[in-house]
């Protein structure tokens, strides 16, 4: 018999305060599965940005435990959150911050860096990534010969080249036109599916409710998780 899986990335009672008393997060308790697509919505100063940098190890919680993959960050030092990071946490952002003049092969292929690996193995890897994220046939186009959908799909590209757990999107759609932004959405969907466990951040209810499951936030608390729903149905 098999035992239960970890979780990719578990809050438990969670507080996040800095100084002159300001309360971002206030005891929040959140878990997410493997495989799982995930919206944080809220407005501005709902918290959801805070949420972020304690899920991806940013951070670290006034009170309460962050748990990735059953690790609990605050016992690790800073390298072996960066170590951590590098390996198991993908970052995409509303701007791409691809390198200027370098083409979408290195740029995927520098989201290895930090591993050591050789320039061969990296752009191997990276051409893998393209081809995944549907941009084989522009492995030499530098950012500016690129449209924002396909500049954001680099970045995912980038961001999931080391096969990471997780995949942390703070408003992936925001700096994009509907159609390019329904296409990033379905790419979201599909590394879900293959197993990669994706959070996005979004203020955009409506793009929210197109995703399985919403964490609705206000006020630095869940006011709304879908999985409660699930729990009790």
């Amino acid at each position: 018999m098999s035992l239960p899986l970890e979780p990719v990335v578990e809050l438990r009672e969670v507080t996040k305060t800095y100084p002159g008393g300001v309360t971002a997060l206030d005891a929040v308790s959140l878990t997410v599965q493997a495989g799982e697509l995930v919206a944080i919505v809220g407005p501005s100063g709902s918290g959801k940005s805070t949420m972020l940098h304690l899920l991806g190890t940013l951070d670290r919680p006034s009170a309460g435990t962050v748990l990735v993959e059953g690790r609990d960050v605050s016992r690790m030092t800073d390298r072996r959150l960066s170590a951590l990071r590098a390996r198991r946490i993908g970052f995409v952002f509303q701007q791409f911050h691809l390198a200027a003049g370098v083409g979408a092969l290195d740029n995927v292929a520098d989201g290895l860096l930090y591993g050591g690996a050789p320039l061969g193995e990296r752009r191997r890897r990276a051409r893998g990534a393209l081809e995944r994220v549907g941009l084989g046939h522009r492995l030499g186009h530098r950012p500016h010969q690129l449209s924002g959908g396909e500049k954001q799909r680099v970045a995912i590209a980038r961001a999931v080249v080391g096969e990471p757990a997780m995949l942390l999107a703070d408003e992936p759609t925001g700096a994009l036109d509907s159609v390019s932004g329904a296409g990033v959405l379905d790419l979201l969907r599909e590394l879900a599916e293959t197993g990669t466990t994706v959070i996005l951040i979004t203020h955009d209810r409506d793009i929210a409710a197109l995703l399985p499951r919403q964490v609705q936030m206000r006020d630095g608390r869940i006011v709304h998780d879908d999985a409660w729903v699930e729990a009790v149905s």
